[in-house]
């Protein structure tokens, strides 16, 4: 197995790993980066980017994410293509990262910007209409359907507050429940039902959301009648939950009960020294491109102190 020693490992080449890559080599640190199984994150499949700033006119998401790239190595980011398989963090100043199974690296920092990835439906419409009307994430895209008729899928509190907040943009929105009932908190369920223009359809699978070139509309059926019906839609929604890429490291890090990395608060530190996370690995309440590249650069500056701390830098 191929060996390498570096100062700083980064794991993950979206916003934040990015971000994270230009302070640490702005710093001298010479950071070597692994890209994981989606380089550049999830905005490469997202396609009109309007609300990160600098972007006056917006731009598409692997645009965006290709001028991050050749931000970062500008400064002499090494940025390789490949995802870390194992992960030893016993040894202070020695975390060992296993790298497809065959390299591995031996990190006197590590950080961890390897996201969070959505759930899905599991529809061929879905993947297919994916950033052509089909979103995880209304706050970044609900602005493109102002006044329109749109729909969300989900039964939680992460689904009712977008369901809300798509309410406030579009015309109607349809909230697609599984079941009978919600899994939402009471003062969220409120919320949805006593807004006017969201309709509540319980008992409700989307088999197929319609549409060639961009969203028309979704085929769904009743769980108890088998009745199927379509509805007149240009957005589809999913809010179904994301899935932070993070279960490598349980062994060595504190997650929570849905898998996110905790961090001190007003940091990037993880439980063990050396080893810092950033963006959506450890963000569960934002999920934005902005704060995953803000809590980068505290990554980036927090592994750099560490390292002046140890009179390694």
């Amino acid at each position: 197995m191929a060996q390498e020693q570096v100062d700083v490992l980064i794991l993950g080449s979206g916003p934040a790993g990015y971000t994270a890559a230009i302070y640490a080599a702005r710093a001298g640190l010479k950071p070597l980066m692994y890209q994981g199984g989606q380089p550049g994150g999830q905005l490469t499949i997202t396609t009109d980017v309007e609300n990160f700033p600098g972007y006056p006119d917006g731009i598409q998401g692997p645009e965006m994410m290709e001028d991050f790239r050749k931000q970062a190595e500008r400064f002499g980011l090494d940025n390789r293509y490949g995802m870390a398989t194992k992960v030893d963090f016993s040894t202070p100043g020695a975390h060992k990262v296993t790298i497809d199974d065959n390299i591995e690296i031996t990190a006197k920092t590590v950080i961890i910007a390897t996201g969070a990835s959505a759930k899905w439906l599991g529809l061929e419409s879905e993947q297919r209409l994916n950033g052509y009307g089909v979103s995880a994430c209304a706050v970044c895209d609900g602005f493109f359907f102002r006044k329109q008729d749109v729909a969300i899928v989900g039964a939680g509190d992460t689904a009712c507050e977008e369901a809300h907040y798509l309410s406030k943009l579009c015309n109607k929105v349809y909230m697609l429940v599984r079941r009978d009932e919600f899994r939402a908190s009471q003062i969220m369920q409120n919320r949805v039902k006593n807004t006017p223009n969201i309709e509540i359809l319980f008992n409700t699978e989307t088999l197929e959301i319609l549409g060639e070139d961009g969203v028309t509309g979704a085929r769904l059926k009743n769980t108890k009648t088998n009745e199927e019906s379509t509805i007149d839609v240009t957005g589809f929604f999913v809010a179904i939950g994301h899935q932070p890429n993070t279960q490598i490291f349980a062994d060595y890090l504190t997650l929570d009960e849905a898998g996110y990395i905790e961090t001190e608060k007003g940091s990037s530190r993880t439980n063990i020294e050396g080893v810092f996370a950033c963006g959506d690995a450890q963000d569960k309440i934002y999920r934005q491109a902005v704060t995953a590249a803000g809590s980068g650069c505290m990554a980036a500056l927090d592994a750099e102190r560490y390292l002046a701390a140890q009179g390694l830098h």
